[in-house]
């Protein structure tokens, strides 16, 4: 600084006891006396912001304790409201002829109050001019009539706001009005404390009380830095309208209604509107990293593929049996005894390995046997979501999710999306910005076509934040509502518009409520900690929901239910107290790539007529269950990521009717896949359906009347069967698939792997479970398990390695045909007294024990089938002596006589054949098979309901 050579600290000590015109004059010195009043920010331009009667401090009433960017600009921005009202405002004083010599009139102020020049309002407008200036001094003006202003003017209360109150009822007839300083209250005849019909009014640091403000368009209004203590402000057709800084308290109704389309005639303050919102700063930062989901994840991707094993039948070890891997610490070497139970399943009691089970080629056999080689391929888990959560998971450990589930930005998602961008750019009818609505009845009601677009505000203590309906559009930019005593958000009657970047939370009722065709898009915003559902979509709803945190909810995080209909994608929804997502009462919906975690009920629950299509999500940690179909659910679960879950990866029950197509299900804590269906009254229709099938169809006219009657769906077209079909079930706690039905099954081309218990068990099928072309290998125990009274057909299956027999059964109509039953620890199967088994066209061999054992008094026919010899001590084929019902015809038996011999499976290859290979998630995403799937999804349900429910889910 040249300046006497002061030091800077000097020189703004000094200059800080300027006012303002000095500070201007000052700043016109030179470059460096600019730069010097521009260092005043904190200090002198603090104090004159704070210092005027007609300013309040720039963040009020949100955020008064945080310092704006700059104090300069915001007394600047102040100090400026006092002129613009004027700005490009029509002369109404003009004259053509006298244009020429015509000299612009000084504005006048004119003094109202005791000792004044005036004693009432009214008689100081009537002797006002053009734009002067009315000040009102302390003290409470009562007008006993309607007070019309014909002319432009300015009413300023002096003093502090609250010193001069004004009880009167004012129709604006004018271009322009401004009033600052005042506390408005209600004259004796009218609630109506100020209306105008086509001008412009703007409010500056006033207080409304106990009325009603009025503005139709083409009339437009900017209030800013205002209170409205139990006001309502009515919006009618208004093109343009700017609500600032402004606290709402206590309102009886809706402290702000927006109704109708935005009028097509504008006044002059339009332009000067827009141009005002445009040129404010944007509330969206570059970058909005501080939302995306603070989850910590550690990726273990492992490459899992189709192996090829060399079971050795008899001799030493092979070199490529994963036995080859030393045991776990604790566990003997030789503890690979099998025990054999009540039932005759054989139980091996051997130490785990890395794909969770021992080849039977690890154990101990005398060097001097021969080796016998019998070469087949086993199909094992398939990568999903790029290899991740294959491995088991690590108690502690965290887990690192794909980049194609992490969250985006706000600002990421608005630059792909451009018609979400539209609207975000979009500002028509009434902008509602950094206001505070709180302790009243309701916030913003937008009706009949009416549009508005509320940024940075803070809703609080209400009984509902914003309702949206009769056609009209809203756009809601980073508001926090909180503590509604209902729903946060309402859209109904085809409401629309953009809800992003909010901070919906601990509301008594939903965060988000959609109704009645309504079809919002919702972006980016945390809806959490809600006392009932954070979204809920119902009564033919619909909406675009997605990239939201939606977590610790009481209710489901999403609930569909009534024909609603949504697309719910690229959301984390988690730690909720109930479901991730719930469908239910015929509701609807395309959930796609989401990451539902750690839910106290399912991931995701479909009951009672909810037909949705789950696809590409993540599902895993859950408390419960990863996905429960039940009480006649229906819908397409397709190339989900089913993890971790402490109950089943899918339950399925009560007459449901899902498919569930290539999903990956595994390390769940109990069944991979589990159906508990009963219909009622099943046992008085045996082997029919009639009865059942025409009272479904009278049920489901009833319910599908009223919504669908018009409706071409493709998706409505009936099935009658559950569907299992293409699904990697590995490394669940208990069987990969358990069934306990009276209800038809398909269960086909499935990878069920290394799970803790059987691969398959059927503990009831009154009705026909048809299993084909799975690969069931290397499950802790059998491959397959049927109970009594159970009819199952087993066809075109690889079943191999598993640790007790191959396929145990009870059942009184079991049909084993065309599988290949080969290595595994028990006998290949095993027919236990009492069961009706055919068994044909199979090639079947044990390792230790029997190719097929009969216990007891099994009815059996066993023919055209390939059986391999098992260790030399042992025949081929156990059967009771007495046993005429066993019928044997036309089998093969191969037995091993030289060291060389090596038999493949060939002509046909090993099973399972399928015409293509399994489906992995690519095939997921291809929109052509969503049609040819369509016809699996919904049915009319055949029967009621039962009891049955799973172990840790119970009924919404």
């Amino acid at each position: 600084m040249e300046a006497g050579g002061l030091p800077l600290e000097l020189w703004r000590m000094i200059l800080a006891y300027l006012h303002l015109p000095d500070l201007g004059r000052c700043s016109l010195v030179c470059r460096a006396w600019y730069e010097l009043i521009l260092s005043l920010d904190s200090t002198r331009w603090r104090q004159l912001c704070l210092g005027c009667t007609e300013c309040r401090h720039p963040n009020w009433p949100n955020q008064p304790d945080v310092e704006p960017e700059s104090w300069r600009e915001a007394f600047k921005q102040h100090y400026l409201a006092s002129k613009t009202w004027t700005k490009n405002a029509l002369d109404l004083e003009s004259s053509v002829c006298f244009s020429l010599f015509r000299r612009r009139r000084e504005r006048r102020t004119l003094s109202v109050g005791p000792g004044h020049e005036f004693d009432s309002l009214s008689s100081a407008l009537a002797m006002a001019s053009l734009y002067d200036r009315i000040m009102l001094f302390p003290g409470v003006y009562e007008e006993q009539g309607e007070i019309i202003l014909k002319v432009p003017v300015e009413i300023v209360g002096h003093g502090k706001l609250g010193e001069v109150a004004l009880l009167a009822s004012i129709d604006q007839h004018c271009s322009t009005t401004r009033l600052c300083n005042l506390v408005f209250m209600p004259a004796w005849f009218s609630p109506i404390m100020y209306k105008t019909t086509s001008g412009h009014v703007q409010f500056d640091n006033c207080n409304f009380e106990n009325g009603h403000i009025q503005v139709h368009g083409p009339g437009t209004c900017q209030v800013k830095f205002c209170t409205f203590k139990n006001t309502h402000v009515f919006l009618h057709n208004v093109p343009l309208c700017v609500l600032e800084n402004c606290e709402f308290v206590g309102s009886e109704n809706n402290s702000v209604t927006v109704e109708g389309h935005p009028s097509a005639d504008k006044n002059w303050a339009y332009k000067y509107l827009l141009g005002l919102i445009k040129s404010s700063p944007p509330l969206l930062p570059p970058e909005d990293s501080d939302f995306l989901m603070s989850l910590d994840l550690e990726s273990r991707d492992q490459a899992w593929s189709p192996r090829t094993c060399d079971i050795v039948i008899e001799g030493s070890q092979s070199p490529t049996s994963p036995a080859a891997s030393s045991p776990k610490p604790g566990s003997k070497a030789g503890s690979q005894e099998a025990e054999v139970g009540s039932d005759g399943e054989r139980v091996a009691q051997t130490s785990d390995s890395s794909d969770g089970g021992l080849s039977p080629s690890g154990e101990e056999e005398d060097e001097d046997q021969l080796t016998y080689r019998l070469s087949y391929q086993v199909q094992g888990p398939r990568p999903v979501l790029g290899g991740s959560f294959l491995g088991p998971p690590l108690p502690g450990a965290s887990i690192q999710l794909p980049s194609c589930l992490v969250l985006n930005s706000l600002q990421q998602e608005l630059q792909k999306d451009k018609e979400a961008m539209a609207l975000v750019n979009s500002v028509q009818g009434c902008l509602i910005r950094k206001c505070l609505f709180r302790d009243g009845k309701g916030g913003v009601l937008v009706c009949s076509y009416g549009q508005a677009k509320m940024e940075g505000n803070i809703f609080r203590h209400l009984t509902y934040a914003v309702r949206c309906i009769h056609n009209s559009k809203i756009v809601m930019l980073r508001n926090d509502i909180y503590r509604c005593r209902a729903s946060g958000i309402f859209l109904r009657l085809e409401g629309g518009g953009l809800i992003a970047g909010n901070n919906i939370y601990h509301n008594a009722e939903a965060g988000v409520d959609i109704r009645k065709k309504s079809n919002p898009l919702i972006l980016c915003n945390q809806i959490h900690h809600g006392l009932r559902s954070g979204i809920v979509v119902l009564g033919n709803g619909k909406g675009i929901i997605r990239n939201n945190q939606i977590f610790s909810n009481k209710e489901a995080g999403i609930y569909i239910l009534y024909h609603g209909n949504p697309i719910v994608s690229g959301n984390h929804i988690y730690k909720g107290r109930a479901a991730g997502i719930a469908v239910n009462e015929n509701g609807k919906g395309l959930i796609t790539e989401n990451v539902i975690r750690e839910n106290q009920w399912g991931g995701v629950d479909i009951r009672r007529g909810g037909i949705p299509v789950l696809r590409s999500n993540l599902i895993c940690f859950g408390y419960s269950d990863g996905v429960v179909v039940g009480d006649e659910g229906k819908g397409l679960i397709e190339g989900n990521t089913i993890y971790a879950n402490k109950g089943c990866g899918v339950w399925m029950m009560s007459s449901s009717l899902p498919h569930v197509t290539s999903n990956h299900v595994s390390y769940n804590g109990l069944y991979g896949v589990a159906v508990f269906s009963q219909k009622d009254g099943s046992g008085e229709f045996p082997g029919g359906h009639g009865v059942q099938e025409n009272f479904s169809e009278d049920r489901d006219a009833i319910l599908w009347e009223t919504e669908l009657e018009k409706e071409e769906d493709p998706l409505r077209r009936p099935i009658t069967t559950a569907l299992v079909e293409s699904n990697s079930i590995n490394h669940n706690g208990a069987s990969g698939l358990y069934v306990q039905s009276s209800e038809a099954l398909h269960v086909l081309t499935n990878v069920i792997h290394a799970n803790g218990d059987r691969g398959i068990t059927v503990a009831q099928s009154s009705q026909p479970t048809r299993v084909a072309n799975n690969s069931i290998s290397c499950n802790r125990q059998s491959g397959v398990k049927v109970e009594a009274q159970c009819k199952v057909e087993l066809r075109g299956n690889g079943i191999y390695d598993n640790r007790g027999h191959g396929i145990i059964t009870r059942g009184d109509s079991t049909v084993v045909i065309e599988n290949d039953i080969i290595g595994n620890r028990g006998s290949g199967l095993q027919l236990l007294p009492r069961s009706d088994t055919k068994v044909i066209k199979n090639r079947i061999h044990s390792f230790r024990a029997y190719g097929i054992a009969v216990r007891g008094r099994a009815k059996a026919l066993v023919q055209e089938n390939i059986i391999f010899q098992g260790k030399t001590n042992k025949t081929i084929f156990q059967q009771i002596s007495n046993n005429r019902e066993c019928i044997m015809q036309n089998n093969k038996f191969l037995v091993f006589k030289k060291k060389s011999d090596t038999w493949r499976l060939v002509n046909p290859p090993a099973r399972p054949h399928l015409e293509n290979s399994l489906r992995g998630p690519s095939a997921a995403h291809n929109g052509q098979k969503v049609t040819a799937m369509a016809t699996r999804i919904t049915a009319r349900v055949e029967g009621g309901y039962h009891s049955n429910r799973s172990i840790f889910c119970t009924i919404l």
